[in-house]
C-alpha cells in the first residue's frame, strides 16, 4: 500500500511551523487540526502550517511536503493508533475504540492521495470556503531514475 511520508529538501519548515516534522515520518492531510479554528484568528506559524502543512504521525509535526511511499500493514496500523491516542489525548475523543473509527478514516483519505509513482511530491493548499475546509493537492513525479530535479543550491559566500 502506499502513504504518504514526510520529506525535508532545506531547513525552512523549523522556520515557518511552530513544530516541525521529522524526515520521513508517515503523514495524513491534518486539516483535522483546524476544524473548529477561526478564519480570522489564524495568524503566523499556525496558519502556515493551515496554508500548506501535512501533519507528521510520529511528532504531530508539519512537514510542507510529503512524499509517496510504500507502507506495510504493521506500520499502517501504528499509524492509525498513533492518531487514535492524538485524538483522545489533545481532541477529548472519548474513548480509544471511537477515536480509531476517525483516525482509520483520516489514514483511508491520507492512503487515496497516493494513486501515483513512488517518490511522486505531494504539496497541499488549504483555504476557508463557504462550506468548511477546502484542500488541493498537487503533485510532482519524480524525474526519470527515482529522483527529484535539483531546484536550488546553497552557496557558502562567508569567505
Amino acid at each position: 500500500m502506499r502513504f504518504p511520508r514526510t520529506i525535508r529538501f532545506d531547513v525552512s519548515d523549523e522556520q515557518v511551523f511552530e513544530r516541525a516534522a521529522e524526515p520521513d515520518e508517515w503523514a495524513v492531510s491534518g486539516a483535522f487540526a483546524f476544524a473548529d479554528a477561526d478564519p480570522g484568528s489564524l495568524s503566523g506559524k499556525r496558519r502556515q502550517a493551515f496554508r500548506s502543512g501535512f501533519l507528521g504521525t510520529r511528532t504531530f509535526g508539519w512537514s510542507t511536503f510529503a512524499v509517496i511511499a510504500e507502507i506495510g500493514p504493521d506500520e499502517l496500523e501504528a499509524v492509525v493508533e498513533a492518531l487514535a491516542r492524538h485524538f483522545v489525548a489533545h481532541y477529548g475523543a472519548p474513548s480509544l475504540e471511537a477515536a480509531s473509527l476517525v483516525a482509520r478514516a483520516e489514514t483511508e483519505f491520507a492512503a487515496g492521495l497516493c494513486d501515483h509513482k513512488i517518490n511522486t511530491l505531494i504539496a497541499v493548499e488549504r483555504e476557508f470556503g463557504p462550506k468548511g475546509i477546502v484542500e488541493r493537492f498537487r503533485t510532482v513525479e519524480p524525474a526519470a531514475g527515482g529522483g527529484h530535479a535539483k531546484i536550488w543550491t546553497i552557496v557558502d559566500d562567508a569567505g
